[in-house]
């Protein structure tokens, strides 16, 4: 009996400096039952987009697309300052950056695809999603296949008259391009947001189209050029 309680007593003390150990050194890339990493997370299944007025900041203040995905990885929610209730939830992000303490804000539309990061002003229980101009798409889902196109006979006609190969070509040109149009989104639309979206192509025209966030897929509804 007395070296079954030696025993457990060591398995004890091994098994919490492991956990301490996963909590100081992996907190960020593993653990995703944690509060702070299932935030990121659900960023980070999300269409990252930056504003033409916002990027105008990050611009000023030297931010790369790779510094702004970055807070999402090793940066520190604070849930205390951040809006976590309404249709938009926003989170407030904060991280070392060349010395220096930054704080971004990471909102998410409820049921929408796009996630928008901003740099801090005004209220942030006060924040409202961008209505205006475009949106550039900085990060998207860390999976093979985002795309879904909706089967329809119109869309088949539109596919073949752009020379839209597959699903593949669809998020070929929105990894490489594509732009969300805030001012014909619709990001808090009931039942489903609708978000309008622009794929500039390498023979100068763009495509748009609307589409919805659907079992974890971008779903086309249609491919327009005008």
């Amino acid at each position: 009996m007395k070296n079954f309680w030696r025993r457990l007593r060591i398995y004890g003390l091994g098994f919490g400096v492991g956990l301490i150990m996963v909590f100081f050194f992996f907190r960020n890339r593993g653990c995703a039952w944690m509060p702070e990493n299932r935030v990121k997370n659900s960023f980070m299944g999300k269409v990252l987009v930056i504003s033409e007025a916002n990027q105008q900041l990050f611009d000023k203040y030297n931010l790369s697309d790779s510094m702004i995905v970055s807070f999402l990885d090793d940066g520190s929610v604070d849930f205390g300052s951040s809006k976590k209730q309404g249709d938009v939830k926003v989170y407030k992000i904060k991280k070392e950056i060349k010395g220096k303490q930054v704080e971004l804000w990471f909102s998410m539309p409820e049921d929408a695809f796009v996630a928008e990061a901003s740099w801090p002003k005004g209220s942030i229980q006060k924040f409202k999603s961008t209505t205006v101009g475009l949106g550039r798409m900085i990060h998207f889902p860390n999976v093979e296949s985002f795309v879904f196109l909706n089967d329809t006979d119109d869309l088949t006609e539109e596919m073949a008259e752009f020379g839209i190969k597959d699903e593949a070509h669809v998020q070929y040109l929105l990894e490489k391009s594509g732009l969300i149009d805030f001012s014909r989104s619709q990001l808090q639309a009931k039942p489903s947001p609708m978000q309008f979206v622009l794929l500039p192509r390498a023979n100068g025209d763009t495509l748009t189209s609307r589409t919805s966030w659907f079992k974890d897929h971008i779903e086309f509804y249609e491919l327009k050029n005008d």
